[in-house]
């Protein structure tokens, strides 16, 4: 039997004061070889045959020759057929010259083999003292002839008690140098001497008996020894391969255990090291989903880190990541120039990289370094192993990186990649918690203005387009700093760490303004707007819930504040009023609190009343009087707009019908929300209230905004034409205050332009007003439109839109708008019957003077 005792790496730090040194387990081997060797061995010394010494040496040399060899940790140790040497040895030269004998035979064998000395010296007195055991033994059960079966048990006892004592001091170094090794080492040293040693003790004391009887056995023996060899060879090649498939299933046993975190990563490198013996172990991971890329060490120094592998143009990492032939293995004897350098880049002579796949397309790479053995090296065996690890390497990765992207889908938005309301609620909790009183935060939550819309009109695909190119808006321009989330619908939030109430104000209208711009989605030019809300840790809030809270009550008074709004106490209660107006728009409707009213419009040449627009009104029991645009508002962000639409068209189609039964001819005008004209349904709609109340389209009249009216995806749509189909008219609201110009409306089906009465009110007083009006008019001519001027207010004023051609006029001097009850009385104290023109039908309605 053969051990060995790895030398200590340079690279390895000092060991602990409880562990010896090779050196000082070599000494105490020789300090209680010695004199149990003059005590045990010196006393039988007796004059011996040279030839047989010869013999004998040369037979404990080739018995060495053939060994099988075993790792643990840093020690190597290797059982051979030396008993069969052992028992023939003892039989014929005694006690003292086998020990001469074997000694010789071992120390050169692991001089050849490069052992270090310490080892050489450990192994020569484990021999010796092996002896003095067997001697010991051989005194207690006295050897008669070798004919004798009693000889045959005394030997075989010997033999065996003296390898006991050699696994006993093989464990005793191994404790001394390393610490207790645990049970599998007791395993790999005691059971080869129950199962080989009695074997080959039978087999020596076999050939014995056959020389014995005549010499000319040698000719039978020696082809069996041979045989014996060779099978005791493929008994140690069989044994190394059960060991390297024993290694891959404790390494996949090992794996499935892991946790599925970066110590689970760690844990995966430390098993790849402690099966395959290494000094050290590193895996790169590519980066994934929110993670940076990570070198994970395992290194029988402590080392969390080294230069090498983490390196792309590294020549074993590119090599690996691109061969399919499996591991690569390099050895410094076997290595060209570059591969040296690699090689002492790392300060290690063995390597065996490989690449990892992983589950974010780029392949990972892990490399294994320097056998902890000093005699063992990194063979065929060994890149086979981690060829098999791989699979359950590949599948704890995977598994890891799944559980990863749950993790990641959990606390982010599919869509856009961004961290959602959750995560962005945990990383505000954190950051106040870090400084509970000096931490400063501000929140901006921004609203998409026309997400909606497009959502209606184009489809999800598009909207969800304008959602991304609105992440990228605010990831170009919000702060470095700053945490950019995804919220509900078309809201997202922008974390400000540090920033004050009045510096988070400020950023807020940066970012509006600069995030203000028209984009190309589904193949047309919309425009980006934003509505921001503001809110700062820690004068709003000291926690994730009401700072958003507050943010979104912010957001909500936002629309009403020139696009941003920071949050106030006051903003409390209107956001309260909000939310019950919005519970109780239906209820409204039902029980009559929404109402119309109605302002005539008139023939700016004959003063015929040609029209009158309808206007909601909501007489709130409670809050009085709301104004018409807070739950217009209100409605078009609820989703509830075509609701009230509908209830205003019947309204005035209502009223209409009644003009028609006493044969007057009055047409009805209704305001159409931009959000109504992206509604599928909204041309059936209006067809069905027209034949509802038996109104013909020309009485309709539907006023547009002029923003909805130019919007691509309106534009782009057949909503405007399909309107137009039913005979109604079409009328652009307030024109002059939005982008288009006269010369857009070519291409759409508009039968009258309105002027917005910020321009006619100044007529009289500013002649650059009144420019602008008669350029409207002359222009909207050109084009076959009529004009309806609003906001006129004195006899001057209208004198002059006659004079310019103006068609109709709006406005206090004719009336201001009217409840139906009051628009009777008016009509029949203000107003004549005209007869019906030729072609008409009914009687109209004209303005006495």
């Amino acid at each position: 039997m053969q051990v060995s005792v790895a030398e200590q790496d340079d690279r390895v730090p000092r060991r602990p004061l409880t562990f010896l040194s090779q050196w000082t387990v070599a000494w105490i081997g020789i300090a209680v070889a010695v004199p149990i060797a003059l005590w045990a061995l010196v006393p039988m010394n007796k004059p011996v045959d040279v030839p047989l010494l010869i013999a004998a040496f040369l037979g404990f040399l080739a018995a060495e020759s053939f060994n099988v060899q075993f790792e643990f940790r840093k020690q190597s140790f290797s059982w051979s057929p030396s008993e069969l040497a052992f028992v023939m040895s003892l039989v014929a030269i005694g006690g003292s010259w086998t020990a001469v004998a074997w000694a010789l035979g071992i120390g050169v064998s692991v001089v050849v083999q490069g052992y270090p000395r310490p080892k050489v010296v450990f192994n020569v007195t484990v021999v010796v003292l092996e002896v003095c055991a067997a001697v010991g033994v051989l005194r207690l059960l006295p050897a008669g002839d070798i004919v004798d079966p009693s000889t045959w048990f005394a030997y075989l006892v010997a033999v065996l008690v003296a390898s006991m004592v050699g696994a006993a001091l093989i464990a005793g170094a191994i404790c001394a140098t390393q610490g207790y090794p645990g049970r599998t080492l007791w395993a790999s040293l005691f059971v080869p001497v129950v199962l080989v040693g009695p074997v080959s003790v039978l087999v020596g004391l076999a050939v014995l008996l056959l020389v014995s009887v005549t010499p000319w056995a040698w000719l039978l023996i020696a082809p069996l020894l041979g045989a014996l060899a060779l099978v005791y060879r493929r008994f140690g090649s069989v044994t190394r391969e059960g060991h390297s498939v024993e290694r891959v299933y404790d390494f996949a046993r090992r794996v499935e255990q892991v946790s599925p975190d970066e110590a689970g990563t760690r844990q995966i490198v430390q098993a790849v090291r402690e099966l395959l013996n290494a000094e050290r172990v590193a895996l790169w991971l590519p980066p994934y989903l929110d993670e940076e890329p990570r070198l994970v060490v395992s290194a029988e120094n402590g080392a969390v880190w080294y230069d090498g592998p983490g390196d792309p143009d590294d020549v074993f990492r590119r090599r690996a990541v691109t061969s399919d032939g499996g591991p690569l293995l390099v050895s410094m004897g076997r290595a060209d120039s570059e591969e040296i350098a690699a090689l002492a880049r790392r300060g290690v002579s063995d390597l065996i990289g490989a690449p990892v796949m992983t589950a974010a397309g780029e392949p990972g790479y892990l490399e294994v370094c320097d056998r902890r053995s000093d005699i063992v090296s990194f063979a065929d065996s060994d890149r086979a192993a981690l060829d098999s690890m791989l699979t359950h390497v590949n599948a704890a990765i995977r598994h890891q990186q799944l559980l990863t992207q749950i993790r990641y889908d959990a606390d982010h938005d599919r869509l856009t990649g961004l961290p959602n309301r959750q995560r962005l609620a945990a990383e505000i909790d954190q950051l106040l918690a870090e400084d509970p009183v000096g931490a400063r935060a501000g929140l901006i939550l921004a609203a998409l203005g026309n997400y909606t819309e497009v959502t209606d009109t184009l489809g999800h695909a598009a909207s969800d387009e304008l959602l991304l190119v609105t992440a990228g808006l605010l990831r170009e321009h919000a702060p470095p700093q700053a945490l950019l989330a995804r919220m509900e619908g078309e809201q997202f939030a922008v974390l400000l760490p540090g920033l004050s109430l009045a510096a988070t104000e400020r950023a807020a209208r940066r970012l509006r303004e600069a995030a203000s711009t028209r984009s190309r989605v589904a193949g047309l030019d919309l425009e980006v707007t934003l509505t921001i809300g503001v809110a700062a840790a820690p004068v709003h809030g000291t926690d994730a819930g009401m700072l958003m809270q507050r943010a979104d009550v912010a957001l909500l008074a936002a629309a009403d504040s020139g696009g941003v709004a920071s949050y106030h106490p006051v903003l409390d209660q209107q956001s309260l009023r909000r939310l019950q107006l919005g519970t109780e728009l239906e209820q409204a409707m039902a029980d009559g609190q929404i109402s119309v009213v109605f302002q005539p419009i008139i023939d700016a040449q004959t003063s015929d009343i040609v029209s009158v627009e309808t206007l909601v009104r909501w007489a709130h029991p409670r809050y009085g009087s709301i104004p018409p645009d807070d739950f217009i508002h209100l409605a078009e962000q609820i989703g509830r707009i075509g609701a009230v639409t509908d209830h205003v068209l019947d309204l005035a189609l209502a009223r209409c019908r009644r003009w028609l039964d006493q044969d007057i001819a009055l047409s009805v005008a209704v305001n159409l929300s931009v959000h109504c004209l992206t509604e599928p349904d909204l041309v059936s709609r209006v067809r069905r209230a027209l034949q509802r109340h038996g109104v013909p389209g020309e009485l309709l009249t539907l006023e547009l905004t002029e923003g909805s009216v130019v919007d691509d995806s309106v534009r782009d749509s057949s909503v405007l034409g399909d309107l137009h189909a039913l005979g109604l008219r079409l009328s652009m609201d307030d024109f002059g205050t939005g982008y288009s110009s006269l010369s857009q409306l070519r291409q759409l089906p508009i039968d009258e332009v309105k002027i917005d009465k910020s321009f006619v009110l100044g007529m009289s007083t500013s002649q650059g007003e009144s420019f602008i009006a008669r350029s409207i008019i002359e222009l909207a001519h050109n084009l076959g439109l009529r004009v309806v001027a609003e906001g006129v207010e004195d006899e001057l004023t209208r004198n002059l839109l006659a004079e310019m051609g103006c068609d109709k006029l709006q406005g206090f001097l004719v009336s201001r708008p009217l409840p139906d009850d009051r628009l009777e009385t008016w009509l029949l104290a203000r107003t004549g019957v005209r007869s019906a023109g030729p072609g008409a039908t009914h009687r109209r309605l004209f303005v006495r003077a």
